[in-house]
């Protein structure tokens, strides 16, 4: 690694079948290093140090392994579940969070030496089943919020920066039934559970948490035959753009735009298939959509303001995964299947480049080190 390299416009890509990551430079569009020995990352997402120079990856083998950029080296790496599933950094920045699918619950560790500091295994119900865990995200409060997949539950669980133990109580609240994943809006006020074992999403107002969660779209799907479900929707994504989010559907072949001023349906926009990522750009212009299988050979890009459908690119198969850049100007796209990444324009809306990658996934820029919930 170059011995001058700075951290803030660095990344790094996940390549899922080798266990490794890339490091690479989005200013410069170039590959810097290739990490390997991070095991099962068929499922890994990735979160940031405050000061960027540390990336947390969150492996399907309950690994949770850090990275020091400037180096370019594993630092640390730990076992610390079964089947991970994601996780969040701290307010603080002094404590990484862990979903955990078996054995349930959440794990959350000192970022300094990855020590364990708090173990919740998220029971629920009278015998006290662990349930899986899932739309981990960090708030505001230094608070880590997510939901209970079999315990129909959102919990919020704030950390004392100076004991490195629970502030207080665990708070709990309805989520409806089967939540399998959430989103926090960027100022960190609203928290929504999308829901799987029925129509409609749950919101959390973390401003006014004592109201506990009310329903949105609950009607969304009512009359319409549902598709068998190849992948389950993402949600953090972050598709809220200007006042409006941008949600896929479960079972459909709709992204719902609802108005985050009053929670209410704007309208729903037709797309190719069953959308997996809905993601805005940082200048919310652009939401561009991805798809599951057997139609992950696709991307549409909408226009925010018209709620049109502007493009749609067919670069090849298993698409993955979408991430900006920080000021918008390029996407960069993981496409598993030809083991590459393309990059396009978001101007001209045209490719610029492809990086080769081993089978990658997830992409993930430093600059989600400053942004609340990625």
């Amino acid at each position: 690694m170059p011995e001058d390299l700075s951290t803030g416009d660095l990344g790094i890509i996940i390549e899922r079948m080798d266990g490794s990551v890339l490091i690479i430079n989005n200013s410069s569009l170039s590959i810097l290093c290739r990490i390997e020995g991070l095991g099962d990352l068929s499922h890994a997402s990735a979160v940031f140090s405050r000061d960027a120079r540390y990336a947390f990856v969150f492996g399907r083998d309950g690994g949770l392994t850090k990275i020091d950029l400037l180096k370019g080296q594993i630092s640390k790496r730990i076992l610390q579940s079964g089947n991970s599933i994601g996780g969040a950094i701290s307010q603080d920045g002094q404590y990484i969070a862990v979903s955990n699918y078996e054995p349930g619950g959440v794990n959350i560790f000192a970022i300094d030496d990855l020590s364990l500091v708090a173990k919740l295994p998220a029971l629920y119900g009278e015998s006290n089943m662990a349930s899986k865990t899932v739309g981990l995200v960090d708030a505001p409060g230094n608070q880590f919020i997510f939901s209970l997949y079999d315990g129909n539950e959102i919990w919020q669980v704030q950390m004392d920066s100076k004991s490195n133990k629970i502030k207080s109580d665990v708070k709990k609240y309805n989520a409806g039934k089967a939540p399998y994943d959430g989103l926090i809006s960027s100022n960190g006020r609203y928290y929504i559970a999308g829901l799987f074992g029925e129509d409609g999403l749950n919101l959390l107002d973390l401003w006014h948490p004592e109201k506990g969660t009310s329903k949105i779209l609950s009607h969304y799907g009512k009359g319409q035959k549902k598709l068998p479900v190849y992948k389950m929707p993402h949600l953090e994504g972050w598709a809220i753009a200007g006042n409006h989010a941008f949600l896929p559907a479960v079972g459909l072949h709709e992204v719902l735009v609802v108005d985050t001023n009053s929670w209410k349906k704007v309208t729903r926009i037709k797309v190719h298939s069953q959308p997996v990522f809905a993601m805005a750009s940082p200048d919310d212009r652009q939401i561009w959509v991805n798809f599951a299988f057997p139609d992950n050979n696709t991307l549409q890009v909408i226009d925010s303001e018209s709620f049109k459908i502007i493009k749609q690119f067919q670069p090849g198969k298993g698409i993955l995964h979408m991430e900006f850049t920080p000021r918008s100007e390029h996407v960069w796209v993981s496409v598993r299947d030809n083991d590459e990444i393309i990059i396009y324009d978001t101007q001209t809306l045209e490719e610029i480049k492809r990086l080769p990658a081993k089978k990658p996934s997830g992409i993930f820029f430093t600059s989600r080190a400053h942004r609340i919930g990625l």
